[in-house]
């Protein structure tokens, strides 16, 4: 069996899921997961998201913070990249429906909270950050942000999500006499045991495996 599709995305966790909502806009997106759409670990982060959104933090102390705990690993170019698209990604995240603690919510903390377009929001601080800037949805902030991109992509009918669907390897062109490109997957239907070939324009991996867990990992 072969499917066609712009663009082929390994992995429906919280980065196959947001980068399938934005390829969307440009194309067929086909979203593949192993098992089933909620076995991610995206469901298991329970702590939240660090973000500057309280009125007396700032991007230079966040980055701060945030080199510090790095220990010296971290590179600062993309450390303050990351800080400073946060507050954008937490709107976008409420923008597709994530519900997170508001300020004043039961069990919420003590101290300022987030303002402007995001509303009040409750700020939690957590391992090294000097100011409170934990954006989280009680203590299962994963789910609920894995239920929001679900329910997002489930509405966009330019993506196809396929379950039970364990990609095996890439297609590359180099095997076929061709240029080292990769234009798509083969992946294994566990449901039928049969092989399906997917080919893309571009091919993502967002398989997770950066804590190298796993001794093999993508």
């Amino acid at each position: 069996m072969r499917i066609d599709t712009d663009y082929l995305v390994i992995g429906s966790g919280i980065a196959g899921l947001t980068f399938a909502l934005e390829a969307a806009r440009h194309g067929r997106v086909t979203v593949l997961t192993k098992r089933s759409q909620t076995d991610a670990a995206t469901a298991w982060a329970q702590g939240g998201i660090a973000a500057v959104l309280a009125p007396d933090d700032t991007f230079d102390e966040h980055t701060a913070d945030t080199l510090t705990t790095g220990g010296g690993i971290s590179h600062r170019s993309i450390v303050e990249m990351v800080v400073e698209d946060a507050p954008a990604r937490i709107e976008a995240l409420v923008d597709l429906g994530t519900s997170f603690s508001p300020a004043g919510a039961p069990g919420g903390h003590v101290g300022p909270q987030g303002t402007g377009p995001l509303g009040a929001l409750d700020l939690a601080r957590e391992g090294g950050h000097g100011k409170r800037r934990v954006v989280h949805a009680g203590d299962i902030t994963g789910a609920e942000v894995q239920r929001a991109l679900l329910e997002a992509v489930h509405a966009q009918p330019n993506i196809e999500l396929r379950e039970h669907h364990m990609a095996i390897d890439l297609i590359d062109l180099a095997r076929f006499g061709g240029p080292r490109r990769i234009v798509g997957a083969y992946a294994l239907d566990n449901r039928t045991h049969t092989v399906v070939s997917i080919v893309a324009h571009a091919t993502v991996l967002a398989t997770g495996g950066a804590g190298k867990v796993y001794l093999y990992t993508s």
